[in-house]
């Protein structure tokens, strides 16, 4: 079972089968730019001593994440890392509480308790992350698991990066998958580097999604720069694995255009790769395809584009309103007694 490599999505009709209209297209727009200026904000906030710990970016994966979230249909879940944001934003998370979750606030997703990215909304079918990755593989498996015991039509995605890949819990976690012909959608972010790692160090397969062969499902590697066509390659494997075709791999090939966080800038990264990756700066990218091929108007991009401002500038000044978090309330839904729980080796 040969890895195959997507093509880039060319005209308007293609993307009108893959079942977007011109709607659509523009909402894509917007949740890129929403992504990319959730974190530049946050760089900001961040330099002004408003936010705790570290600070992590996606910044050249927004369509990586907007494309696989515009995918997903209602009912499905997934597993967002601390890379894709986009994917919170195409769900419909509030950008107010995304900076509330970044400077602890109570508003925040996880009320001032966790990692700053450690961030997601049950209700929008999103799981947060943990910091060791890819604990969350296997949740998502799971969770996949649960969906053929209950007959029930929905699908994981579960998120990892090319660093993540070496680990024990991503093999096992996909193992699992092909045997049992899960409905779950695996997404490697291949970011090139595993913090200053680079990938010819990490694995010796030409591409990561090479290894679902050996999984017994397919695998795709698909340029991450280019939003409709990790759309359409996403659509596919999820329709098909809600159809009982089990599990495909996507590998979206990405690179990370700045460091691991904050703290890291990056030296061991050519800057030359910087500068090749810029050309095909992903927004920039789409910006010009809508000009392209879907009409989009020096006043509409205008109206987007400011629209995005005024709701991140807004988003800001109710986050920063946002409580600190009472520390009596520190240890709230952390623990459960026995008389919480409803299984039997506790009564």
């Amino acid at each position: 079972m040969a890895v195959r490599e997507a093509e880039p999505v060319g005209s308007l009709q293609e993307v009108k089968e893959a079942g977007l209209d011109r709607e659509d297209l523009l909402g894509i727009y917007r949740h890129l730019l929403i992504t990319r200026g959730i974190e530049e904000r946050g760089h900001i906030l961040y330099k002004q001593g408003k936010i705790p710990g570290s600070f992590y970016t996606g910044r050249g994966n927004e369509a990586a994440a907007v494309g696989v979230a515009t995918a997903m249909g209602p009912n499905d879940v997934g597993t967002p890392l601390q890379r894709d944001m986009g994917v919170h934003v195409a769900r419909g998370a509030e950008p107010w509480r995304i900076f509330a979750q970044y400077m602890g606030r109570q508003d925040g997703y996880a009320h001032g308790r966790d990692g700053n990215v450690h961030m997601a909304d049950p209700n929008l079918g999103l799981h947060p992350m943990v910091s060791h990755l890819p604990a969350m593989l296997p949740v998502a498996v799971g969770m996949a698991l649960a969906f053929r015991i209950r007959e029930e039509k929905r699908v994981a995605v579960a998120w990892f990066g090319e660093g993540a890949a070496a680990r024990g819990d991503a093999h096992e976690g996909m193992n699992l998958a092909g045997v049992r012909r899960l409905p779950v959608v695996f997404v490697c972010d291949n970011n090139q580097w595993a913090y200053s790692t680079p990938t010819h160090l990490g694995f010796a397969v030409e591409h990561l999604a090479d290894r679902a062969a050996a999984y017994g499902f397919e695998g795709v590697v698909v340029d991450g720069t280019d939003v409709l066509a990790v759309y359409r390659e996403t659509k596919q494997a999820i329709e098909k694995a809600r159809a009982g075709g089990g599990p495909t791999l996507i590998e979206s090939l990405t690179l990370r255009m700045e460091g691991h966080a904050v703290h890291d800038d990056a030296f061991y990264v050519p800057k030359e790769l910087f500068e090749t990756w810029a050309e095909r700066d992903p927004i920039e990218r789409y910006r010009r395809w809508l000009h392209e091929n879907a009409e989009l108007s020096d006043s509409e991009e205008e109206e987007i584009t400011s629209g995005v401002k005024r709701l991140l500038s807004d988003a800001i000044q109710r986050a920063e309103q946002s409580p600190q978090p009472d520390p009596a309330t520190l240890a709230d839904g952390v623990f459960a007694t026995p008389e919480e729980l409803d299984t039997p080796h506790h009564k």
